[in-house]
This record gives C-alpha cells, sequence and structure tokens, in this order.
C-alpha cells in the first residue's frame, strides 16, 4: 500500500461514525438482548450519548454499523440523519470504515466507539485534525490499563503502536475516538474484514499519524460489567430514579438507577444495582450490585448477578 498521502486541509467536521456492530462479549448476557453500543447508560444507549456529543460539536449527519440484533436499532437517533450499514459479515473497524467510503464523500469524518462515554473537548480533536491536514488524528489519554500509543518528542504525531513497528513502547491509551479524511481510505483494502490498525502503522512508519492528547473531561470505556455498574456509581447523568419508573411504597433504593417503564414493588431493596427500562424487580428481592435486563420478574436474594 502506499502510505504517501499528500497532506489535506480539512474543512469543518460534520459527519460521523458510530462504531454499532460489535458482539459485546464481555458484556454477555446482557448483550444477549441489545447491541453493546444500546446498553442503556442513565436511561439511554451508550451510542445515544455518542451522538450528543458529536452534535454538540456541530456535527449533524451520522452514520452507524450494525451486526448483532440490527432490528434493535430500529427509532436510534429519531429526528436526527443516522443512516444505518448493516454487516451480515463483520467487517471489523476499518472494512467498516470502508464500507462508508460512497457515504462519506469529500468530507472529513469523527469516528466514535459505540461502547465509549466521554466528556472531552471534542472540539480540540476536531482543531488539531484540520490544523494538521494529516490523513487522521487520534484522540489519546495520558493515563489507562491499555498504554499501546507511542508518540514522538513534539506529542502530536504517534510512533507505535503496541510496539508492532518494534520503535517504542507506547505511554498512551488511544480513546477509541478519532478524525479521518478521505484519503485515508485509500490504505483500507476493499472488500476485506480487517482492523484498521495495519493503516495506521503505514501512516505511523511515515510519520503522519497524528495525535493530541485530551485529558480533560470524562473517558470510559463500558465494555464490561465492572466499569458499567461503575458509571451509575460515579456519573452523575440524569437522576437515578427515572420519572416514569414505577416504585412501590416501602422500596429502599441505594445509588441506583431505575429506567423508564420498569417497576419496583413494595419492599424491594436495590443498591448499587442497574434497573433496565420494562424490568421488574419482585417485593421479596434484595438486590446487591445487580443488572436487571431480562423481562421475567425479579425476586430473592441476589448479589453481582446479571438477570
Amino acid at each position: 500500500m502506499n502510505s504517501r498521502l499528500p497532506p489535506v486541509k480539512a474543512g469543518r467536521v460534520k459527519q460521523a461514525f458510530i462504531l454499532g456492530a460489535g458482539l459485546g462479549n464481555r458484556l454477555r448476557p446482557l448483550t444477549g438482548r441489545l447491541p453493546k453500543p444500546l446498553v442503556p447508560l442513565f436511561h439511554q444507549p451508550l451510542a445515544g450519548w455518542a451522538v450528543e456529543a458529536c452534535a454538540g460539536i456541530g456535527i449533524d449527519r451520522f452514520a452507524v454499523n450494525t451486526h448483532h440484533l440490527p432490528e434493535a436499532w430500529e427509532g436510534f437517533g429519531a429526528g436526527r440523519d443516522v443512516t444505518f450499514f448493516h454487516e451480515p459479515d463483520l467487517l471489523e473497524t476499518g472494512g467498516g470504515l470502508k464500507n462508508l467510503a460512497y457515504w462519506m464523500g469529500g468530507d472529513p469524518l469523527l469516528v466514535h466507539n459505540g461502547d465509549i462515554f466521554s466528556t472531552m473537548p471534542l472540539e480540540k480533536l476536531v482543531s488539531a485534525h484540520k490544523a494538521s491536514g494529516l490523513p487522521v488524528t487520534l484522540a489519546l489519554r495520558s493515563e489507562g490499563v491499555a498504554s499501546h500509543i507511542a508518540l514522538d518528542e513534539s506529542g502530536t504525531r504517534v510512533r507505535d503502536i503496541r510496539n508492532m513497528l518494534g520503535i517504542a513502547g507506547g505511554t498512551h491509551v488511544f480513546s477509541g475516538i478519532y478524525c479521518v479524511n478521505p484519503d485515508f481510505l485509500e490504505l483500507i483494502p476493499a472488500g476485506e474484514k480487517i482492523s484498521v490498525i495495519p493503516a495506521f502503522l503505514e501512516l505511523a512508519k511515515e510519520g503522519t499519524l497524528g495525535a493530541i492528547i485530551l485529558d480533560e473531561g470524562v473517558w470510559l470505556d463500558l465494555g464490561d460489567r465492572e466499569s458499567y455498574l461503575q458509571a451509575h456509581r460515579e456519573l452523575a447523568l440524569a437522576e437515578g430514579i427515572h420519572p416514569e419508573a414505577r416504585i412501590g411504597a416501602g422500596a429502599v433504593i441505594e445509588r441506583s438507577a431505575i429506567g423508564p417503564g420498569s417497576v419496583v414493588e413494595e419492599g424491594a431493596v436495590i443498591r448499587d444495582s442497574v434497573i433496565w427500562p420494562g424490568a421488574r424487580v419482585s417485593g421479596d428481592a434484595v438486590l446487591d450490585r445487580c443488572i436487571v435486563f431480562s423481562d421475567a420478574p425479579v425476586g430473592g436474594s441476589h448479589q453481582d448477578a446479571d438477570l
């Protein structure tokens, strides 16, 4: 592949790609009912928070790729310009991006993983991308458990990823959010199931993979159960008990999120738990660190359970 892409003066980023096709294996059995990006965080799908963050910086056109349970996406993004790209066979991150080439047209694109919650200043990412003229600009964090990205001395170019080029070990975390210009798609072969990482590495070899460190704001990867519960303990994105939930007299609810249309009967005790929209908790239930996601009523005592 020829990675010597000429600098391009990026225009205003007005479109975004929300990655929605992952299987969500780390969140099973929750993802047996919903795709991971549709799992509710404070009563709104994870991907809905991503759309709001993008819309907040002026993005008004969205693409979402789907695979697992595509029918669950019906109604998502109502009132916004959202185009769905179903993948009967998973194309992975690179193939999914290449699949958008016609839709993307000649304008730059912001890519946002669907299982990431962030209040990072995305306008700084967009501004850095526009100013650099580089094909790609990654948003990075200085701290996290997966410090795979190695930067040059300026802190604005990526030298290596996971030491795959044998140049340097990582010092920064890739946030799963980045900007790309249309020319970048030339580095991704058409019609293949492929990660975006090989194309990133081609750019890193040439010194043209851009980066910006965005440590401001919240950034959470909500791909596993513990991080999902932690987000509900530590964030205050909405009232814990949705106004459309039905709570019986005498029910005890502590540090928990109770979704719209859910029912918590009189006498139930719920602590550090998440009750999904439409779920039902019986009066004899005592739940600690539980996630209630199924249609069946839940009763009895449970700890650290998905019900």
